[in-house]
């Protein structure tokens, strides 16, 4: 990525480098359980700014990502799918034609006991360096949403999760 990307933790745009934006984070919580919010697509809208992500979690088979009835998030290929510890996906963002024109980067989820805990390391790579901070940049607020909601049950709001809960209105 280029210097002239703006990082703002507050509006969601991650440091990356190298066309690689890595998110590293400990939830409390069983592999089997951190792998059902990933791939439940009611469980994840709850973290994910109300998107929901629809597949049959097979290697190969594709997936939809989208907030019903408001927006196209993405769609994909799920490229490797190992439950309850790797999920790797091509992953085209479809909310703008800017965004679209970017073409697919990957996203890989890896999920590692420890303890009591998961360590969760989501990797999103092959990102061009003209991309979007949008591309990348909802990561912090969906894991902190993730974690929220696996040890509490609670959810947060976030600016991504106010963004489309008020389109939806």
């Amino acid at each position: 990525m280029t210097e002239g990307n703006t990082v703002s933790w507050t509006e969601g745009t991650a440091p990356v480098g190298a066309g690689t934006a890595v998110f590293e984070i400990y939830i409390k919580t069983t592999p089997e359980r951190l792998w059902e919010a990933i791939t439940d697509p009611k469980m994840r809208a709850k973290y994910s700014f109300g998107v929901e992500t629809h597949s049959d979690w097979a290697t190969g088979s594709s997936y939809e990502a989208s907030v019903p009835g408001v927006v196209d998030i993405a769609a994909g290929e799920n490229l490797e799918v190992d439950p309850p510890r790797r999920l790797v996906q091509s992953f085209t963002a479809l909310w703008s034609e800017e965004v679209k024109a970017l073409g697919a980067t990957r996203v890989t989820w890896d999920i590692e006991p420890v303890g009591d805990s998961c360590r969760l390391t989501v990797v999103h790579d092959q990102i061009p360096d003209d991309a979007n901070a949008e591309i990348y940049g909802g990561w912090p607020m969906i894991l902190s949403g993730l974690k929220t909601l696996l040890e509490t049950g609670e959810t947060i709001d976030t600016p991504g999760s106010l963004r489309y809960s008020e389109s939806a209105a």
